[in-house]
């Protein structure tokens, strides 16, 4: 079974990106984030017609939205709030015997004091309610499949420059601390990291402000796969799709693979 992670940064804009990117890499499920349409508009019909007929939607006007496709069929949807808001960032469903979780983490704005920033509060308080949740309803022997946006990089390497980034918000200690607390919950494996060295340079978003990307490569791994233990072993491939960025009209953000047995 292979399981697609995309922040696609609106899923009318990018339906073209989203067809070519399923025909390329044949996904049983995809799971989007930040697809910025009400659930009226969602192009059911385009996802259908890719081999995605099974759809859970939670999405909003211009901001934010979350969307699990699927091929196969999806049971126990749940369109989740979080830290008291249901602002279209968490849904989950189960899916072959998986109980698979899409999350679209506040980015937390520009300021990393929550303080002055509502924003970084919010990112806080979500993070927070993670913590304070995924025990009540997960175990560490359930098979669990967490994925999207976390707007977090986590490790040294995660980032250009480690020394620079630190105050700069999605790579300060406050929010890599809180992630890793999240990760505690359910002994959550983290993907990317199972198959690349910690010590190797990982990125999966580089901003638009870059005249050249690529060149600059000033990236960052804010978009992230975590299954928990029993799926481990099941782990046989990952990719992130770096030449998906340099597509016509692209996401900041690349898409995230994983394969399991």
């Amino acid at each position: 079974m292979r399981i697609l992670t995309w922040n696609i940064n609106s899923v009318r804009l990018r339906i073209g990106l989203l067809e070519r990117l399923v025909a390329e890499q044949s996904p049983d499920i995809v799971c989007l984030q930040e697809t910025k349409v009400d659930d009226g508009q969602f192009p059911r019909e385009a996802v259908a017609a890719m081999g995605l007929p099974n759809q859970a939607i939670h999405g909003q006007k211009s901001y934010n939205g979350v969307a699990i496709l699927s091929r196969l069929p999806l049971e126990d949807v749940r369109l989740l709030p979080r830290a008291e808001r249901l602002d279209c960032r968490h849904l989950a469903a189960r899916v072959a015997g998986i109980d698979l979780h899409c999350l679209y983490i506040p980015s937390g704005g520009d300021v990393p004091d929550p303080a002055v920033n509502d924003k970084f509060a919010h990112k806080l308080a979500f993070l927070d309610d993670l913590i304070d949740w995924l025990p009540t309803v997960g175990a560490v022997d359930q098979p669990m499949l967490m994925c999207g946006d976390f707007n977090i990089a986590p490790m040294e390497h995660d980032v250009w420059s480690h020394k620079q980034l630190l105050d700069v918000v999605s790579h300060t200690p406050v929010e890599v601390d809180r992630l890793a607390r999240v990760q505690a919950t359910l002994d959550w494996v983290d993907v990317s990291r199972h198959f690349v060295p910690a010590q190797e340079k990982l990125y999966s978003w580089w901003s638009y402000r870059a005249k050249d990307w690529s060149a600059a490569d000033r990236g960052r791994r804010l978009d992230h796969i975590w299954v928990t233990p029993p799926l481990a072993p099941r782990l046989t491939h990952h990719a992130i799709l770096r030449d998906v960025r340099g597509w016509s009209q692209a996401s900041d953000h690349v898409p995230v693979v994983v394969d399991l047995a």
